[in-house]
């Protein structure tokens, strides 16, 4: 993958057609550190939480793991509406427009505001059933009943933060699209040590407070989603001069004449992409549940801990939207294919490296939970497979990114969702249900599917495509 990255193109070397200069790595570092460090803390205080949950006992961890499998749908239908109206804020603030700005976060609002109720209506009435649908008979005899009663006694306090959530993504992804990334990583570090100090209060029943759980874990999540909802929100409201486009934000909440269109016909496939996706990568969470609660375990363990590496990853992609929608929106078309395809390598690289570090610390992770022997060794072979395949997520991520900062959402909808659809998750349908084949080679197999994605995104990049300037 790498080797076909290096010889795409002709007529330059590969120095200058892969590696950027010293002015190029300091915007790229500007932008991606912040991202990073939010992300990385983030993660790294979600495993500290999980492993607290993780001592409780292993059902009251399966039941928080099936929960939030089930709000990861939400979560990234949240991210997928404003990303559709981020890729015009970005391109607004490249052009100038502030207004343009403006009418593309009141258009992230309502947009908002209707995943918040569409999600209530489903979820208030069929949670269980939803969860139900993971709970499968174990080899060690762990309580379903008990897994259960977990899982809906979290899920009702997580409501309640739902919609700051939702809102605070706004605000932040708004900011970001401006270059303002220091203000959204430093709400999110303290939501995330509001969370873990809370956590440990409220489940282990710490300073008089009484033990609760799973449900003082979700009191916790909710408190925090608040704080970073204030926080950021407070800022942006209280420097309107640096913020120029916060500038009569909401005397308004009506969205400039055919941009809301613009930003629904565009975003539509973007939407039903994330919807998709995340609910296909939920279905192959079901299909992996059928061997059992301590599958559910093991990838619940598995997917926290390699989430703190990807963190490099989802901060490349972001990278990339950013900076490649600014070019694009400044009409510098030339100049965003160069620098997609350099900060597309440069995230290759990287995932190689931190793809190495987790594949060395893949035993010791599952040793920090208190759980089974045979949970810890799924877990510990799931995460050395993560971490083979690192370098092929990173590719396709950043080809993801870089597809849809030209606003070729149709593109990105049959390279993310319906790969997932009809790839991935057939083969983990057909192996679950009609073989008797263990997880391992189930899970290495879909894991596997990477690759083909690797060779779909090359000639989609080449082909320039995706390269508009849509706010021209």
């Amino acid at each position: 993958m790498i080797f076909a990255l290096f010889c795409a193109g002709k007529g330059k070397t590969m120095f200058r057609k892969y590696i950027g200069d010293r002015e190029f790595y300091n915007k790229l570092l500007k932008i991606m550190i912040p991202l990073l460090i939010q992300n990385v803390i983030t993660n790294l205080v979600s495993l500290l939480d999980n492993i607290m949950v993780g001592q409780v006992g292993t059902e009251p961890m399966s039941g928080v793991a099936i929960v939030n499998q089930l709000l990861f749908i939400f979560n990234l239908c949240i991210f997928a509406v404003n990303a559709s109206a981020g890729i015009y804020s970005a391109q607004f603030f490249g052009k100038g427009d502030m207004e343009g700005v403006r009418s593309s976060f009141r258009m992230k609002f309502w947009l908002c505001a209707a995943v918040f109720a569409v999600a209530l209506a489903v979820l208030l009435p069929c949670g269980d059933f939803f969860i139900g649908i993971f709970l499968h008979d174990s080899q060690e005899g762990l309580d379903l009943a008990a897994t259960l009663q977990s899982a809906s006694d979290y899920l009702k306090v997580m409501y309640v933060g739902l919609l700051p959530f939702a809102i605070a993504q706004a605000y932040g992804s708004t900011l970001r699209e401006g270059g303002e990334t220091v203000i959204p990583m430093r709400a999110s570090i303290s939501a995330v040590f509001v969370n873990l100090i809370l956590n440990y209060i409220l489940i282990f029943g710490k300073l008089g407070a009484p033990a609760m759980g799973v449900v003082g874990a979700a009191i916790a999540t909710v408190i925090s989603r608040f704080v970073e909802f204030g926080i950021i929100a407070i800022y942006a409201h209280t420097h309107k001069k640096k913020l120029l486009y916060m500038e009569g934000l909401f005397k308004t909440l009506r969205v400039r004449g055919g941009l809301a269109g613009s930003i629904l016909r565009m975003g539509f496939p973007l939407i039903l992409n994330e919807f998709l996706w995340s609910t296909g990568m939920t279905m192959l969470n079901q299909c992996y549940s059928m061997r059992g609660l301590e599958v559910v375990s093991a990838c619940n363990i598995s997917s926290t801990v390699s989430n703190l590496f990807f963190c490099a990853i989802f901060a490349m992609g972001n990278t990339i939207s950013i900076i490649v929608g600014q070019l694009l929106g400044a009409g510098e078309l030339d100049r965003a294919v160069d620098e997609a395809r350099k900060l597309i390598a440069f995230s290759v690289t990287l995932s190689v490296g931190v793809g190495i570090v987790l594949a060395f610390l893949a035993p010791l992770f599952p040793q920090l939970y208190n759980t089974t022997d045979m949970v810890k060794d799924i877990a510990d072979k799931m995460i050395l497979i993560i971490a083979i395949s690192m370098p092929f997520c990173a590719f396709s991520h950043g080809c993801y990114f870089t597809l849809r900062s030209g606003g070729n959402t149709w593109i990105t909808f049959l390279f993310d969702c319906v790969f997932t659809w009809v790839v991935c998750l057939p083969i983990a349908l057909i192996l679950s249900r009609f073989t008797a084949v263990p997880i391992i080679p189930m899970y290495a197999a879909v894991r596997a599917t990477e690759i083909i994605k690797v060779m779909i995104g090359l000639p989609m990049l080449k082909s320039r495509k995706w390269v508009h300037n849509l706010v021209e």
